[in-house]
């Protein structure tokens, strides 16, 4: 089978398409013949040698992905081959076949694409998981969130409205996105720079926001802390610019203004808790099933492709959510 391998730290020249072996399910798992594959910046991440995103080299990437199922496991229910499904391995989805933990695992319902699909298992997920589960959101919340034109930024806007509404304001890094930010469902956007915390508490309409979502590390923290509103809740879920990660900020700085600072991984999840990664994918499928949830995706038109768009998500050049077409 075919499958995108990067070959060692650095950029597209490292990106190469290779035959390989089609993995064979272990127990617990699934094989799936993929149709499509999510694109996340944490391969661009890995792609680049950041720390703790690859132990060794090459490396494949790819961490959702939709299909077929192809086999099972042993010990495995609730699905069997030729089930359509949304997955999200450990890696190695930018290929034409991958192994998945059944539990990481879930139906397509019917009136929702395979292209769709490939959207849910990180980049949905993870934006339900953010405002749901780590971010503790409550209709009316003003919700604060970092990138707002990227994959992750793009899913905030669509959800936030069906868990109850409220105020959504996006940074982006550069000012040309800001206006398809406000176009894909925040109420203002801005460019990162001079005058953000003025522009950010006057979009709050002066009392700040009541969450943060910032994947830049700890690089937009100070501005975090400045623009929460008392009570505030900031969730750090990456390190997008890949630099050193500074110290957390004292407690009597967070407890001054009853300010809740927390971790968000959705590889640690996917690791210590899957059921509860599995419980939020079945949950976006369902509400997209329903009508109620869409979210537009660039369609790529195969593996080739792929290093030309992870240039293009490195460089900030990316809007919204891509997903490649591999089978089919």
């Amino acid at each position: 089978m075919r499958a995108l391998v990067m070959t060692a730290p650095g950029g597209a020249e490292h990106t190469e398409i290779r035959e390989v072996g089609a993995p064979l399910p272990g127990p617990g798992q699934v094989s799936v013949d993929v149709a499509y594959t999510g694109l996340n910046f944490v391969d661009v991440m890995t792609r680049r040698g950041d720390s703790a995103y690859a132990a060794d080299w090459p490396y494949r990437p790819g961490k959702e992905v939709s299909g077929t199922v192809r086999a099972v496991g042993e010990g495995v229910t609730g699905l069997a081959v030729g089930d359509r499904v949304a997955a999200a391995p450990v890696g190695a989805g930018l290929a034409e076949v991958v192994l998945a933990e059944a539990a990481l695992t879930a139906p397509v319902p019917d009136g929702v694409t395979l292209a769709e699909a490939a959207a849910v298992p990180l980049g949905l997920a993870t934006a339900m998981l953010l405002l749901d589960d780590a971010g503790r959101f409550t209709a009316g919340d003003t919700v604060l969130v970092h990138s707002a034109g990227g994959g992750i930024g793009s899913a905030i806007a669509r959800l936030v409205p069906l868990l109850g509404g409220g105020r959504l304001i996006g940074t982006v890094g550069r000012p040309e996105k800001a206006e398809a930010a406000v176009a894909a469902g925040y109420d203002a956007a801005f460019a990162r720079g001079e005058g953000l915390a003025e522009a950010v508490r006057a979009a709050a309409g002066g009392r700040g926001v009541d969450l943060v979502l910032d994947p830049l590390g700890t690089d937009a923290l100070e501005l975090d802390l400045d623009v929460a509103a008392p009570g505030g809740r900031i969730v750090l879920f990456g390190n997008a610019g890949g630099g050193a990660v500074a110290d957390l900020p004292p407690l009597a700085r967070l407890m001054a203004g009853n300010l809740t600072v927390t971790g968000f991984s959705h590889r640690g999840l996917a690791a210590t808790a899957p059921e509860r990664l599995g419980r939020a994918i079945g949950k976006v499928l369902g509400l997209m099933s329903g009508g109620g949830l869409a979210l537009p995706v660039t369609e790529l038109p195969g593996l080739d492709s792929v290093a030309a768009a992870h240039d293009a998500m490195e460089q900030g050049r990316a809007l919204g959510k891509y997903v490649v077409r591999v089978v089919g």
